[in-house]
């Protein structure tokens, strides 16, 4: 399950955590979309992996412009996906397989749809002052607004203010227009909040992921700034004791809370998750995922830099653990491309790009977190035309970087490269017509390699890439050096080397990883017995893509 009375790095160490995106997991009815009796049906299959819990990303009625995380009612379940009692079925089919159910909060903002913003579009004070509304110049007009309250930029692109002519106002919205951003220091809001929580608890749910929760806390004075202003509400004045509040009022001190932090800090990590102070009990921080951006910027490619990534994983991780925070560890998610095709050589190395990079991270200090196919290695999609994506940050992406100045195809392969759709595409189950997902259209077009990457030939497969991860839960549920053991970085010969050990109680794990397809120096393993690798014959040196861990017990 995902909460015990064990001390925290006992408790989180030895669990790991199995993203599912409900659109794209698998369809029971045949309407193209995935649903809650599709996770159902599937959980042996879960049960099987070896995971403790599963991360649901949101199901909640939505007119699904941000694919559910634009949430126009937090306390029911959208017909698309199902209905309460088909949540009801899950949660005590899943409990009695020992997984517990982790829900997705979007507690930033809500959908334009939902009741709250639809009454304050008509007026009413209280809810107004549920959103971030602020006043235009008296002359403003509908087609002559002037100049928003401040230069910040909204994440899916362009102005992240929007003008409501019936009000003479201006909206906050840091993500799609449609996607209004709550009014955090108004008592009001977080208590209704707090009261979703205690609603989903009353039905069985012991674990939740917080959507971008760093940026729930705004400055008390709009200023513009010479960027996009992220500045100004990135771990905001208040967040740390807005969620204090959120965990008591919620009830939820004590369960397996994990929030999503947007350029966030490693001091304002180590207070979210340090259990002192009562916040959540992991953070995902995402300057790992950054290192192939062009001068930091999300839409400029580079080869990824893996010297950077080195010092990057070596400041969490050391860090994090020298101030007692918790780490999820993660390559991939909804909103990442998939990590195989993003760090690796998925046309030469396959299996081993899929290999190398969960040793790398389920080795380390944290809790593992799994995303839907990552355990079948899938790859990115083989789209060749913008309009088989669906994701509204990839299209508006590929006309602004048009607006920029690249030309369609360059906008393309700069889409084709980041695009989210690119981690969304269907769960591939078997061989069939679009790999078992449904029996009608899906949503989304499967990467065409399903016929050889799938579930069923995993499954039957000792050798794969699925086994693999099996042995990899496996490892983290019996050593405890591996849960809760200190963790230390390595100097290595190669730039393109990671390398670090854990040590407890005088056992010791090095784990050593090649990011690249040459060979490389291996540091020395004498005496030390091999725990897990990728190749099945050992070699003084790193071949292309390898990982492989020893112990000294």
């Amino acid at each position: 399950m995902c909460t015990t009375n064990e001390s925290q790095a006992a408790r989180l160490g030895k669990r790991v955590i199995y993203q599912i995106y409900i659109k794209s997991f698998s369809d029971s009815d045949g309407d193209g979309l995935g649903d809650l009796r599709g996770i159902t049906q599937r959980l042996d299959y879960l049960a099987d992996l070896g995971v403790d819990c599963l991360w649901i990303t949101p199901f909640f009625p939505s007119p699904q412009r941000d694919n559910g995380y634009d949430v126009s009612d937090y306390c029911a379940i959208e017909p698309t996906y199902g209905t309460m009692a088909d949540f009801e079925e899950l949660s005590r089919e899943a409990s009695a397989r020992g997984i517990g159910l982790m829900l997705d909060m979007v507690f930033n903002h809500t959908s334009t749809e939902h009741a709250w913003f639809q009454r304050a579009l008509a007026g009413d004070p209280k809810y107004l002052a549920y959103y971030k509304f602020v006043d235009a110049a008296p002359d403003a007009t509908a087609d002559d607004p002037g100049e928003p309250p401040t230069n910040w930029q909204s994440k899916f692109g362009g102005s992240a203010w929007q003008y409501v002519p019936s009000l003479n106002k201006w909206y906050l919205h840091l993500f799609d227009v449609t996607q209004a951003d709550l009014d955090w220091d108004n008592p009001d809001v977080r208590a209704e909040l707090a009261g979703v929580l205690r609603f989903w608890r009353s039905h069985g749910v012991n674990a939740f992921r917080f959507d971008v929760v760093n940026l729930i806390s705004k400055p008390a004075a709009w200023e513009s700034d010479e960027t996009d202003g992220k500045r100004f509400y990135t771990d905001g004045p208040h967040v740390h004791e807005y969620l204090q509040e959120m965990v008591r009022e919620g009830g939820i001190d004590g369960l397996l809370t994990v929030g999503e932090m947007s350029a966030t800090s490693i001091e304002n990590c180590i207070r979210y998750s340090n259990p002192t102070f009562h916040e959540l009990s992991q953070t995902f921080s995402f300057h790992h995922l950054k290192v192939d951006y062009l001068d930091g910027q999300k839409w400029a490619l580079k080869e990824p830099d893996i010297t950077e990534l080195r010092s990057m994983f070596r400041d969490w991780q050391e860090r994090m653990t020298a101030g007692g925070g918790w780490n999820a560890l993660f390559w991939s998610n909804h909103d990442q491309p998939r990590p195989n095709s993003r760090f690796g050589d998925t046309e030469r190395h396959w299996y081993e790009s899929s290999t190398l990079l969960p040793t790398c991270t389920h080795l380390m200090r944290g809790t593992p977190y799994i995303f839907q196919g990552e355990e079948l290695g899938q790859t990115i999609t083989d789209f060749t035309s913008i309009d088989q994506y669906r994701d509204v940050e990839s299209l508006n992406y590929y006309r602004i970087l048009q607006e920029q100045g690249h030309t369609p195809e360059e906008a393309f392969h700069i889409v084709h490269a980041r695009s989210r759709d690119d981690g969304r595409t269907p769960m591939a189950w078997d061989a069939s017509e679009n790999g078992g997902f449904t029996t009608g259209e899906p949503w989304l077009a499967l990467t065409g390699n399903y016929d050889r990457i799938n579930a069923q030939e995993e499954m039957a497969d000792p050798h794969s890439v699925r086994a693999y991860y099996q042995r990899l839960i496996a490892l983290r549920k019996q050593l405890p050096v591996v849960q809760a053991g200190d963790v230390h970085f390595l100097d290595t010969p190669s730039d393109k080397v990671i390398s670090y050990e854990r040590t407890l109680d005088g056992v010791r794990v090095r784990v050593q990883c090649n990011f690249s397809g040459e060979r490389q120096p291996s540091l020395a393993t004498d005496g030390g017995e091999l725990l897990i690798g990728n190749y099945d014959e050992p070699a003084t040196f790193l071949r292309p893509w390898e990982a492989v861990a020893h112990i000294w017990r």
